[in-house]
């Protein structure tokens, strides 16, 4: 495939050295600080390209979208921050224009933590004397908090644990509510990314971690979620291609 990457900081760099690794060509680097081959997105660019991954600050989200869904070019892409497009965004790809995925983490073992997490919270749920949270670590560098891959992972929390009723981001004046599940972020040095649930009770202590050596696992899987993408119409979640890379059954 000829790849476009829409974004070339240091997870542009990881998704190239994957990509080329895999046997993909690169058609264009396009990055709003000036860092790639060309500075805006254009149709002309993608005519160009068999798939963009994208891996970008939000602002424009919405514009580049469009142009992806007016292309018919498939994205996988990992950009954060803007949830609240997503009902927006994902009607433009409900009428078979182009392939779009979501991902708030493209890693396979995030992924994993995923279902891990999930499960644990639905063992604890009957348990009434454990009590859950989830905090993250990353590098200072990082415009979005919690994470998208914290988010995640606590909305399956959520799902399973009935006596949590919401995502709690930012402290309170005061003690945290029993019915809030605390998502806590902490930004120090040039930490890749490490999740960690926590299960506690008076008697004893749980933690399930997901920790990121490096960039790699995020690029890897990015460029399979493209892979998976070629040929398909819609809007996906990541989950779709997890689900089916590790099972054999789509989403």
């Amino acid at each position: 495939m000829r790849i476009l990457l829409m974004g070339y900081g240091r997870m542009g760099h990881q998704v190239e050295e994957a990509a080329l690794a895999r046997g993909h060509e690169i058609s264009c680097r396009v990055d709003a600080g000036g860092n790639g081959d060309a500075t805006t997105l254009t149709a002309a660019l993608l005519e160009d390209a068999d798939g963009v991954i994208e891996f970008a600050l939000p602002t424009g989200l919405k514009e580049r979208a469009k142009l992806y869904a007016q292309c018919g070019v498939p994205a996988a892409v990992g950009t954060t921050g803007w949830d609240h497009l997503i009902p927006e965004i994902s009607a433009l790809f409900q009428e078979g224009s182009g392939a779009f995925m979501r991902g708030s983490n493209f890693s396979v073992g995030a992924h994993l933590f995923f279902r891990l997490t999930r499960a644990a919270a639905r063992l604890a749920n009957r348990v009434e004397e454990y009590d859950a949270s989830l905090i993250e670590h990353h590098h200072t560098k990082k415009a979005d908090f919690p994470s998208g891959t914290a988010l995640t992972a606590a909305e399956g929390m959520l799902e399973e644990l009935d006596r949590k009723t919401h995502i709690c981001a930012t402290l309170p004046q005061g003690p945290i509510a029993p019915e809030a599940l605390q998502v806590a972020a902490v930004r120090v040095g040039s930490v890749p990314g490490v999740h960690e649930m926590l299960i506690d009770s008076p008697n004893d202590y749980l933690s399930l971690r997901h920790e990121a050596r490096n960039r790699g696992g995020f690029a890897l899987g990015s460029v399979r979620a493209l892979e998976w993408l070629e040929g398909r119409q819609g809007w996906y979640e990541a989950e779709a291609f997890i689900d089916d890379l590790l099972t054999g059954e789509e989403q």
